[in-house]
């Protein structure tokens, strides 16, 4: 990596009250309303905006201005000026800029759907990710000095833990216990999706590196800017969780369930990779799919339509309802998603008697099928058709779109005994109090070697025969 940007920042106003946070001592945090919680911290103010109001837009703090130099290849070039600004919609940037940023021409194998300006254009738009929501869009633009886009990072201000997939709500237990506020803090990710990929997203420059320190010193100073607990990186890859560790953000590991193609021409061929017992109940669960009188189809751009959405948002609104609890995924987003996204969607549904009873929504970018949502219809029950849905469907659709993985999302062990294996997943974090850095960094050290070693556990007792789980534990070492 290239030696780090000189930071030349331009004084600007500190537009947030300075100082530490309080909250009253011995009221119970489960109880802490966000809302109530305004008259002592400003930035709370954010979450109770009408839409439409334009106040946010007026406290987004001034560009800072970053001097880079050492980073390009020209000999005798003069160093580069790059201005770090906030914008409070991905639709205040031009959609063309953010994809030059997003997606890597030469490099269509790493295609990531969930960070193009149509995917979270349209959890914006939708209204699921919104202030509203406790998703408050506030996208980092890294600027050259002649105004060119060369950099952005997808940022939002919390007002709650949920839809992270990075569990830190003991963390925020923590804080209320010492009496500080935890919420509002800063979360780059993708919302609502455990995906990894990029995170700092980069214009292909010969000084790209140097705009990468510089976007990561400008998160960091907004941190401090807006007198909030916390910066996260969430599903980072794997390349920005080594080069954040230099820049000083603690990191933390955890595990998903992926599927790695094998060059299989056939399901068949798959299961033959499989011990025995586990391709015998594969097999026994998939007959059980016909035998209910369900078929199975696999909808891609045009071939779904709108009742296929609407109908689709009852399987979500049902899992939701029984499950997660609030349903920030709005019907008009799954609409925006087909309208923009095309051939990128794969939904794939259950019939019976021609009437659907069931979903799973998956998005392909790349080398990867990415499987997201599961829903079926309040009064269906079938059984193993989850199973079918969510995760052989995938697998036969990815040899059949000759990809090389399927992510299947997050938790749920009962994936190994169906072809999906352990990997690593990274996120990032930096804290303003000192002291609670120290604490989670001890905590996250103890964690780490926990995941590692339930990793290597889970991978063994795979269902793959011998030479097979060996072929995969060496592609998978490194990350351990």
């Amino acid at each position: 990596m290239s030696s780090p940007a000189a930071a030349t920042l331009h004084p600007s106003p500190t537009f947030l009250a300075s100082g530490p946070r309080y909250r009253r001592r011995g009221h119970p945090s489960s109880k802490v309303s966000f809302r109530r919680l305004a008259p002592r911290l400003k930035v709370n103010a954010l979450f109770g905006w009408p839409r439409g109001d334009t106040t946010a837009r007026e406290l987004i703090p001034p560009a800072e201005s970053y001097t880079l130099s050492g980073s390009a290849s020209e000999v005798g070039a003069k160093p580069r000026e790059v201005s770090i600004s906030v914008a409070s919609s991905i639709m205040d940037i031009p959609a063309a800029d953010w994809d030059a940023c997003a997606c890597d021409l030469d490099d269509p194998g790493n295609f990531n759907p969930f960070l193009t300006y149509a995917f979270l254009s349209s959890l914006e738009e939708s209204g699921s990710a919104v202030k509203e929501t406790g998703w408050l869009p506030f996208h980092i633009v890294a600027r050259d000095e002649n105004g060119h886009i060369i950099g952005v990072v997808p940022l939002y201000l919390k007002s709650h833990s949920r839809g992270e997939f990075v569990f830190d709500q003991s963390w925020a237990e923590a804080y209320y216990n010492y009496g500080l506020e935890y919420y509002p803090k800063l979360q780059s990710c993708v919302p609502f999706t455990p995906v990894t990929g990029q995170r700092i997203l980069l214009r292909n420059t010969s000084y790209r590196d140097q705009v990468f320190d510089a976007l990561v010193k400008g998160l960091m100073s907004l941190t401090t800017k807006m007198n909030v607990s916390s910066l996260h990186i969430t599903f980072p890859s794997e390349g920005e969780f080594s080069k954040l560790k230099d820049s000083g953000l603690l990191q933390r590991i955890g595990l998903q369930y992926h599927w790695r193609n094998r060059n299989y021409k056939s399901f068949d061929e798959f299961l033959m990779d499989l011990k025995q017992p586990k391709r015998k109940n594969i097999r026994q669960e998939r007959k059980k799919i016909p035998a209910q009188n369900l078929q199975m189809k696999r909808l891609r751009g045009d071939e779904i339509k709108s009742r296929h959405w609407d109908t689709f948002y009852k399987f979500y609104r049902n899992t939701t309802d029984n499950h997660w609890g609030r349903p920030y995924l709005t019907r008009d987003f799954f609409h925006l998603l087909g309208e923009k996204m095309g051939d990128n969607v794969m939904l794939i549904v259950a019939e019976k008697d021609d009437k659907l009873v069931a979903g799973a929504l998956n998005l392909i970018g790349g080398d990867t099928l990415f499987g997201r949502l599961w829903g079926c219809l309040p009064d269906a029950y079938f059984p193993n058709l989850h199973f079918e849905a969510c995760y052989y469907q995938a697998i036969e659709a990815a040899i059949e779109l000759n990809l090389s993985k399927v992510e299947a999302g997050a938790q749920g062990e009962h994936k190994i005994q169906r072809g999906y294996l352990p990997v690593t997943t990274y996120s990032c974090h930096y804290f303003s109090n000192p002291g609670f850095a120290a604490a989670i960094g001890n905590y996250l050290t103890h964690e780490t070697a926990q995941v590692k070693h339930a990793i290597k556990v889970l991978r063994d007792s795979g269902p793959y025969k011998e030479d097979i789980l060996k072929e995969f534990a060496a592609q998978q070492d490194d990350d351990l």
